[in-house]
């Protein structure tokens, strides 16, 4: 018997993916063959492919499906381009969900963490994720968050890390302080609960030393989705206007006030300060005392969202208090309201309630003045309601008068700089980083509190700090960090004096991990500092990241600001840490997002079970592009499956030998192939890998009939498209190609097979087969030349006999894509 015949006798008819796993997955854990090579004579140009991390919550889930189906769509596509190709995977394993899970248990947040990180490991090589696994990590191994403590000294030394008191974001809940960007509509993004603000000491990161470069660095982003770059430009939020000067009877020291628009300084009829700053309790008098402490009670419990809410009925109380306005010396009240706040600008406004309709909102509520001193022809909005913020003429405005607003801002602010009373200034909306967090299951913050030689960072050679034995009740939230009842561990020795010293309880942000995990994987042993500088260089930076677009404004935006400070720092020969990114959409059912309450859950694991990795995957790349949402109640892994066992059947039934001169194969075949090889390439370059699933489906299609119908099974046309198939299908489908690979007598992996190129001989096409649709169904099909032009093919469609049968006049469309369709509305 020869070695076709004994291929042949175990392409069995059965399609069994779970026997096929069982077989490859053991193969594959034995080969290692996705590991990165670091061997300084490998030819093989570098690629880094990455996906974002996931939390051990459990095991896999849905989302996760999807995300890493993708990345590994890009990552295989490149070890079969030839390329060396770095793809790691490890845990973000520090955070709240953890902690929470050891006080219901009576246990250590680390024992539900590593368990569930073995649950996912063992999950995600059942998926066939090509990753190297001689990269793991996990963050909250002491031997990485000791970096994230050296980290941490380097930027205190820079300035870059500091602690300073103010208004903070609380979650009454989950007992910690938020960022701002933690906040979604006034909630704790982690919990739900609703956001208060507390008066709280805390570490900062200054992100905002970096917010113009954040801004002009976006120009190399050029590998990113417009979406994400106008969300973080939005965040940073950069303005041009002037910082002006008030004088605020009773107070020696003039107060700053930011604007955009110092050309309607003319029209300022009261002067607001947030409720909750330092300065409206400074210069309330007596008399109004009472009433502003009960307010600034009330105010105290509304998050930022709700304050600047646009439909919020104004609030607010008199502060006893007058401001001069500089440019005309009028006295305007001073009042303190919550449409403020205090970390915007300095804290304090000027109204114009002509031309802002929360100042007009306001001013209706109270009866304050209101001026117009831009016409821009409608209607007065002191009688309207409604402000006019647009451009026009300035009016009302002495030296402005009759000037434009550009020209007006610039006369404005020549003046005010030449009185002394304003400059020109540029405002940021992004606030700097709130990095501590009073829960104990985050990396320690490395400084000690000495009464005499004050923040005193920890020795580098005394790193890592690691936490305590912490566990159930005692990690319960209390207001402050579990790690200050640990008396043992926060007594110490200054580091300088000698003297009696604190270390700080508190513990980082978790997206300190995050923000550059990426580069602890180009060379995760190394001990003499955070990444080994030259294997970065070698690998970095990210040639494509994936992952979700709710990280546009939190990972992203600071993994770019680490990335800046180490590019500073001589550590990095980049500024940008990801030179392409691919947000995925999400996995919902019956068009709403899976969730317990709903009892629309679709369980990973259990669909794997019933259908095979392979089936799930493929429904996951063609269900659409990989932007949009996959609704799990409208696709079909059973009918993924079946074209599985079809692809399975055709690399299984092949008969010539490997190596076959394809020469002489059938040429129609032969087309099919490497048109379906040229297009693959071209969608899955630019994304569209549903798209790229279809052309294997039809080249499978085409296979089929050529064994079924002719040439037959030993063409050298077959094996050239049953290879091929094997080649591409292990983008979507790795166990499936990797059993198909092997039957059509191949050695070695099939995800290092080679892409194969397209023969641009065989692309030429003499003809092409136009569809052609009445009211969307189809009513025949043209034989036509490929650059047939629209209006030929129009007339060609419009004459054909099928066609006319369906119509009863002249149609009221005819929709013409040459060379393929034409759809006809009657």
């Amino acid at each position: 018997m020869g070695p076709n015949q004994a291929r042949r006798t175990v392409a069995v008819s059965e399609y069994d993916p779970q026997a096929l796993q069982a077989k490859w997955l053991q193969r594959w854990e034995e080969q290692e063959p996705f590991r990165a090579s670091e061997e300084p004579a490998d030819p093989r140009e570098r690629r880094y492919m990455l996906d974002m991390f996931p939390y051990p919550s459990g095991d896999l889930h849905m989302g996760h499906g999807e995300v890493f189906a993708i990345g590994d769509v890009v990552a295989r596509y490149w070890m079969q381009k030839g390329y060396n190709v770095l793809h790691p995977i490890g845990w973000d394993s520090f955070g709240l969900p953890a902690e929470n899970a050891a006080i219901k248990r009576n246990a250590h947040p680390a024992e539900w963490t590593y368990a569930n990180i073995e649950t996912q490991a063992h999950s995600f090589k059942r998926y066939g994720i090509s990753f190297d696994w001689s990269r793991r990590l996990h963050t909250s191994d002491p031997d990485y968050y000791r970096w994230n403590q050296w980290l941490f000294n380097r930027f205190f030394e820079r300035g870059l890390a500091y602690r300073k008191g103010g208004l903070v974001n609380w979650c009454p809940n989950d007992q910690t302080v938020l960022a701002n960007e933690q906040v979604v509509a006034g909630k704790c993004e982690r919990c739900g609960a609703d956001v208060i603000r507390r008066e709280l000491t805390q570490w900062y990161f200054k992100i905002t030393d970096y917010a113009q470069r954040l801004l002009d660095d976006m120009d190399q982003l050029t590998g990113w989705p417009e979406r994400l770059l106008t969300m973080q430009r939005n965040w940073i939020g950069r303005s041009e206007g002037a910082d002006v000067l008030f004088t605020i009877e009773g107070r020696e020291e003039p107060v700053h006030v930011y604007t955009t628009r110092p050309d309607t300084l003319f029209g300022a009829t009261f002067f607001v300060v947030a409720a909750d700053a330092a300065l409206a309790d400074e210069i309330v008098t007596d008399e109004w005392r009472e009433a502003f402490e009960a307010y600034r009670t009330e105010v105290a419990r509304l998050s930022d969202i709700e304050r600047l809410a646009t439909d919020k009925e104004k609030t607010g109380v008199f502060l006893g208090r007058y401001a001069i306005n500089p440019v005309n010396g009028e006295r305007i009240p001073v009042w303190a309201a919550d449409y403020v706040l205090s970390d915007y600008g300095h804290g304090a406004i000027m109204a114009v309630p002509a031309h802002d309709q929360r100042d007009l909102d306001f001013a209706l509520k109270f009866d304050l003045p209101v001026k117009v001193v831009v016409h821009t022809g409608l209607a007065d909005p002191g009688e309207t309601g409604e402000a006019t913020p647009g451009e026009g003429t300035l009016v009302n405005s002495g030296p402005l008068d009759g000037l434009e607003k550009a020209e007006a801002i610039r006369k404005i602010i020549e003046v005010l700089e030449a009185e002394g009373k304003g400059t020109g200034a540029i405002n940021f909306r992004l606030r700097d980083w709130l990095l501590s967090r009073q829960r104990y299951w985050g990396t320690p913050i490395p400084i000690i509190h000495c009464p005499d030689c004050g923040e005193v960072p920890v020795p580098d050679e005394q790193l890592p700090v690691t936490l305590p034995d912490l566990r159930g009740e005692a990690l319960a939230p209390k207001g402050v960090s579990p790690l200050a009842s640990a008396a043992d561990w926060v007594n110490v020795e200054c580091p300088k004096c000698g003297g009696r010293a604190q270390r700080d309880t508190d513990t980082m942000d978790t997206f300190v991990d995050s923000s550059w995990y990426f580069l602890r994987y180009c060379s995760p042993g190394y001990t003499d500092g955070p990444f080994d500088v030259e294997q970065v260089r070698k690998w970095g930076p990210i040639d494509q990241y994936v992952g979700g677009i709710e990280h546009a404004v939190l990972h992203l935006l600071y993994s770019r600001f680490f990335t800046k400070v180490l590019h500073d720092m001589g550590m990095l020969d980049f500024s940008e840490p990801f030179q392409r990114m691919l947000n995925q959409g999400q996995v919902i059912n019956a068009g709403k997002a899976m969730s317990k309450t709903l009892g629309n859950g679709v369980d990973l694991g259990q669909q794997i079970d019933d259908f095979g990795v392979d089936a799930v995957r493929l429904t996951m790349v063609f269900a659409g592009p990989p932007e949009d949402d996959i609704d799990w109640a409208d696709v079909s892994p059973l009918a993924s499956q079946k074209f599985l066992a079809r692809a399975l059947r055709v690399m299984s039934e092949v008969t010539s030998e490997p190596g076959v001169a394809v020469e002489g194969g059938d040429v129609e075949l032969r087309k099919v192939t490497h048109r379906t090889i040229d297009e693959v390439t071209r969608q899955i370059d630019s994304y569209k890998f549903n798209v790229a699933v279809a052309r294997m489906m039809e080249l499978t299609s085409a296979a089929r009939r050529a064994i079924d119908v002719g040439p037959g099974p030993a063409d050298p046309a077959v094996r050239e498209a049953a290879e091929t198939l094997a080649i591409m299908l292990s983008l979507v489908a790795p166990y499936t190609a990797e059993e198909g690979w092997e039957r059509l007598g191949r050695t070695g992996p099939v995800a290092f097979g080679g892409w194969p190129s397209a023969d641009p001989a065989l692309l030429v096409q003499e003809s092409v087969t136009c569809v052609v649709q009445v009211a969307g169904k189809v009513r025949d099909r043209l034989e036509v030349s490929p650059d047939i032009t629209e209006q030929e093919l129009r007339e060609l469609a419009l004459a054909s006999e099928k066609v006319s049968a369906y119509l009863t006049g002249m149609p009221r469309k005819v929709i013409v894509r040459a060379p393929k369709l034409v759809n006809i509305v009657p």
